[in-house]
């Protein structure tokens, strides 16, 4: 939203004044659901003056990282190409893939792999068919981490310090079963490590449930999430928990993360 772009400028300080600062900006202005922006939009959202905006919009249009579409802007092949690029992400993505396809061809339902970016979970890879395709996690997409299976397992097996972060601010309420109690949310994280899996009930999007599972290396580094989403009325959370478990299991003895 504009509020999201316009504190990304904050967070930059000084350097928000900077020509990268405000190449960066224009960039961090197109939102999930953003197909083309006007110039206008782009100054509004990022506080930079229309002049400027549109010499800079000149250069990412050379470089590739926007296009144009009549008057407007749109993110460019080359944004999509150089995030591929990122290895961390590409290896994980790679080697989850198959097992992922292999437990949605098994449950029918969405399957999703995710990271942790800061306060939010970053959404890697999403398998799923139907309806279950837009809800809630899209691929390249975010949501916090306190209320989604996914941060929750995340921020489960994190360090104290980035716990403590997240709860020193403000736990958003998505729908009227969102964990927003610090207290609440602590002992759901005791009860993830206990269990070995997230369950999420109706707290990012009403009807819906999700449970994850962490993908550790061989060697016990947390790499990411493992989920599943499912309507709450067909979800038997104990056989989805064991199928992710399982194959959280044979995905980190994968030769491509070790």
């Amino acid at each position: 939203m504009a509020s999201q772009a316009r504190s990304y400028g904050e967070g930059l300080g000084r350097g928000a004044n900077s020509v990268l600062g405000k190449a960066r900006l224009i960039l961090e202005a197109f939102e999930m659901d953003d197909m083309d922006l006007s110039l206008s939009e782009l100054s509004r959202r990022t506080g930079v003056s229309k002049a400027s905006v549109h010499r800079l919009a000149q250069e990412l249009l050379e470089w590739g990282m926007l296009e144009r579409s009549g008057q407007e802007y749109r993110l460019g092949m080359r944004a999509f190409e150089l995030g591929s690029r990122v290895p961390r992400f590409r290896i994980l993505r790679d080697a989850a893939r198959p097992f992922m396809e292999s437990l949605h061809f098994a449950s029918k339902e969405a399957v999703h792999l995710a990271v942790r970016d800061g306060r939010e979970v970053l959404y890697l890879e999403k398998i799923a068919s139907g309806p279950e395709a837009a809800k809630p996690s899209r691929i390249a997409g975010r949501m916090p981490l306190h209320c989604t299976s996914s941060g929750k397992v995340l921020l489960a097996y994190a360090p104290a310090s980035v716990v403590e972060d997240i709860l020193s601010g403000e736990l958003t309420r998505l729908t009227p079963s969102s964990t927003v109690a610090p207290g609440l949310l602590l002992e759901q994280l005791k009860k993830v490590r206990a269990n070995g899996y997230a369950l999420e009930q109706e707290e990012v999007v009403q009807g819906y449930c999700s449970v994850s599972v962490p993908i550790h290396s061989s060697g016990g580094i947390l790499l990411g999430a493992l989920g599943i989403a499912a309507p709450t009325f067909r979800a038997d959370v104990p056989k989805l928990a064991q199928a992710l478990i399982a194959t959280s299991s044979r995905l980190s003895r994968s030769t491509l993360l070790n």
